[in-house]
C-alpha cells in the first residue's frame, strides 16, 4: 500500500537516495530540506521532476519548531496523514574536540538530536490519533562500534539520538507506532558528510594540535587510514534500499535495528548485546509488551 512519508534532510546523501528509493517503490514522499527557494532550489526542482515518482519537496528546518510544525501541517492538509517519518537530517563536525567551542557542540546537538524532537512533536500527534505509523531513525555505527578520533561532536550527538530513539520506541509501542533504527557504518563516498563538515572555531586550539607536537597533521592521517578500510564497492545506496525495504514490510514484522556497515566495525555485535540487555530489563519488570508495537 502506498504510504505518505516524510524524510528529513532530503537534499543530499542518505536522505536524497532514500527519498528516491521510496518514491520508486510507489510511495508519496515529502522531501524536506532547508532553504527550498534558495540554495536547495535546484535539488528540489530536480527531485520533483523525477519521472514516475511522487516526490514533493517541502521546506523544513529541523532547528526551528515553527518550521517543523508548518511542514507537518501542510503534509496533513494535503495528504490527510503521515504514515512514516524518516529521521535523517544531520550534520558532521571534524577536528579535535578541544578546539570546538561549547556553542558548536550545542549546535551539533541542536541539529542531530533536538531536530528529531521538534519533528516528532509535530508529527506524532497525528500518528497517535491514527494508532499506527513508523519512525525510522538513521543512527551511526559510532554509537557502539569503531570511533575514529576527531569526530567527537558528531559521535556524541549520534549516540544521544540513538538513545532517544530507543526510549521513543518504548513510549510509542502501545500507540501502535513502530520503530526501526538503521545503523550505517563508515561510507567515505556517495555522501557530503566530510565535504560539508563543520570545522573548529578556535583556530588557536586547532593549531596546537595540528601544527606541532604529537598530533601534527593528525586530521589528514585519520581520514586516510579510515578511508583505506572502506571497501571499494561500499555503496551508500544500500542504506537507502534497506530503509525502503523496512517501510515495505508488513506492520508488526519490521526489525527494531539493522546495521549497514561496509567496514564491519563491530557495531552489530555491540548493539545486539545492548538491545538484549535493555529488553531483559523490561521482561524483568513486566513491561515486555513495550518491545513490540501493538499492531
Amino acid at each position: 500500500m502506498s504510504k505518505i512519508i516524510l524524510v528529513t534532510g532530503a537534499s543530499s546523501g542518505f536522505g536524497r537516495l532514500t527519498t528516491l528509493s521510496l518514491a520508486r517503490a510507489g510511495h508519496t514522499v515529502y522531501a524536506s530540506m532547508r532553504d527550498i527557494a534558495g540554495r536547495n532550489a535546484k535539488s528540489a526542482v530536480a527531485m520533483a521532476a523525477v519521472p514516475g515518482c511522487d516526490i514533493r519537496p517541502i521546506e523544513l528546518d529541523v532547528e526551528s519548531e515553527a518550521s517543523a510544525e508548518a511542514a507537518v501541517a501542510k503534509i496533513v492538509a494535503a495528504s490527510g496523514r503521515i504514515d512514516v517519518l524518516v529521521h535523517n537530517a544531520g550534520h558532521m563536525m571534524f577536528g579535535p574536540a578541544e578546539s570546538f567551542t561549547p556553542e558548536q557542540f550545542a549546535q551539533q546537538y541542536d541539529v542531530n538530536v533536538l531536530g528529531t524532537q521538534r519533528v516528532n512533536r509535530a508529527a506524532l500527534p497525528h500518528m497517535r490519533a491514527a494508532r499506527k505509523g513508523l519512525l525510522v531513525w538513521v543512527s551511526s555505527s559510532s554509537a557502539a562500534g569503531g570511533t575514529p578520533p576527531y569526530l567527537a561532536p558528531y559521535f556524541a550527538a549520534k549516540a544521544a539520538m540513538d538513545t532517544l530513539a530507543v526510549q521513543y520506541a518504548r513510549e510509542l509501542a502501545r500507540w501502535g507506532i513502530e520503530t526501526s533504527i538503521v545503523v550505517p557504518g563508515a561510507f567515505t563516498k556517495g555522501t557530503n558528510h566530510f565535504a560539508n563538515a563543520g570545522h573548529p572555531a578556535d583556530a588557536a586550539r586547532l593549531a596546537g594540535y595540528e601544527s606541532d607536537g604529537p598530533y601534527k597533521d593528525f586530521g589528514a592521517q585519520v581520514q586516510r587510514v579510515f578511508a583505506e578500510i572502506v571497501p571499494e564497492d561500499a555503496d551508500v545506496q544500500r542504506v537507502a534500499d534497506r530503509i525502503a525495504g523496512i517501510v515495505d514490510m508488513p506492520a508488526g514484522k519490521r526489525p527494531f535495528r539493522v546495521t549497514c556497515d561496509p567496514t564491519q566495525d563491530g557495531a552489530d555485535v555491540s548493539f545486539a548485546v545492548m538491545d538484549r540487555i535493555r529488553a531483559e530489563m523490561l521482561h524483568r519488570v513486566g513491561l515486555s509488551d513495550l518491545l513490540t508495537a501493538t499492531v
